[in-house]
């Protein structure tokens, strides 16, 4: 079906993706659900368009193409490396702007040099960027979602604190709440005598049938939230997490790591620098870092548009590595965004590990630069 209603530049947008060696792919507007709530984030899970189906099975409108794209690999059984791209409408609620638009962007699927792969991410999402905005200067923030899980990891942190770190990764007033209620725990509140009880027995077969008939007897769903094991599971992890408070050294190595904001050339230094002074073993993320930052120079990207904040993260919980988001200097408006997904391909079915990364592209908000650009010429 063709598209209608499409910036001027659409052509030449596929003809650079045709020229990067992409494989051009649709994937339908009506998505199962289940991947983008699962894996997607909260963030993207409250901007969805919901509905079922006939048998009462949850879809939704295309949020993201990310997603289909990896499914659709994955049910063609195609073989990898393969990079693909895609330029089709999006739908889900925005703050600003339209909430059915159009996204570009390339998802390089299988790639091992996770470092060249990385930066050629960047540096394509950069150069198409470049040719539609001639004679803008643009400005990349970068991320690494590796090397705050192996900072929260070196800190020794309970398995359960540090997945409430991670998940807040990029977020950062609920990193900050989450560091103060570090510095000083609170008991949790709101739990009737008897459940109170039952988690200091110890005795998980009762307080899960407590739970149970507690669900049935109020009418909640098992098939609709957790179940009672998982709320009990769930109960005991915060009973151990609100014991946890750490040592103010600590709390001040966390804090400091997260305030890193330095061009990106100076960053490898720095951060070995952090890891040397704080005594944390962080080698291997280190070293992955500073090998995408040689692959950078190594495919000529300028390294005055690139800045390093250890504190940044993008908004879907399946990044695992690499993020990062392109403005025009002066502006807040994302015109490209991307990063590493090495784990959603397996959680999405996949028999074996397939490194990823990819970038997507807001043509709505480029054609505005655009026509700030064309008015300010007249």
């Amino acid at each position: 079906m063709p598209l209608i209603n499409l910036p001027a530049f659409a052509a030449d947008l596929l003809a650079d993706f045709e020229r990067l060696g992409t494989l051009r792919v649709d994937t339908p507007v009506i998505q199962p659900a289940e991947p983008f709530l699962d894996m997607a984030g909260e963030d993207l899970r409250r901007r969805i368009f919901m509905t079922e189906s006939e048998t009462g099975k949850s879809l939704c409108l295309r949020p993201e193409f990310t997603i289909p794209v990896c499914l659709r690999h994955i049910e063609t059984a195609t073989g990898t490396p393969r990079r693909y791209s895609y330029l089709g409408e999006i739908f889900r609620q925005r703050r600003e702007g339209a909430n059915e638009f159009y996204q570009a962007g390339i998802e390089d699927l299988g790639e091992t040099d996770v470092a060249g792969a990385d930066a050629r991410a960047i540096s394509d999402a950069i150069e198409i960027l470049a040719a539609r905005l001639p004679g803008r200067h643009l400005k990349v923030t970068l991320g690494d979602q590796s090397v705050f899980e192996a900072v929260v990891a070196a800190c020794g942190l309970p398995a359960g604190w540090q997945k409430r770190l991670i998940h807040a990764f990029g977020n950062s007033a609920q990193i900050d709440s989450l560091l103060t209620r570090l510095s000083s725990p609170q008991p949790v509140a709101g739990l009737s005598p008897q459940i109170e009880a039952l988690l200091a027995s110890g005795d998980d077969a009762t307080l899960i049938a407590h739970l149970d008939e507690t669900m049935e007897a109020t009418g909640y769903s098992t098939n609709a939230s957790r179940s009672p094991k998982e709320i009990a599971a769930r109960l005991k992890e915060k009973r151990a997490l609100e014991k946890t408070a750490l040592d103010g050294r600590t709390l001040g190595l966390l804090r400091e790591f997260l305030s890193l904001s330095i061009p990106l050339a100076e960053a490898p230094a720095a951060l070995f620098a952090f890891a040397a002074k704080s005594g944390l073993a962080l080698d291997g993320a280190l070293s992955r870092f500073d090998a995408r930052v040689a692959a950078l120079g190594n495919a000529g990207v300028d390294p005055g548009l690139l800045t390093y904040r250890a504190a940044f993260g993008r908004p879907l919980d399946y990044y695992t590595g690499l993020v990062f988001e392109i403005v025009i200097d002066g502006s807040s408006a994302v015109l490209a965004g991307g990063g590493r997904f090495d784990r959603l391909m397996t959680l999405l079915g996949a028999r074996e590990r397939i490194p990823a990364v990819g970038f997507a592209l807001w043509l709505d908000r480029i054609e505005q630069a655009l026509a700030r650009d064309g008015e300010a010429a007249r």
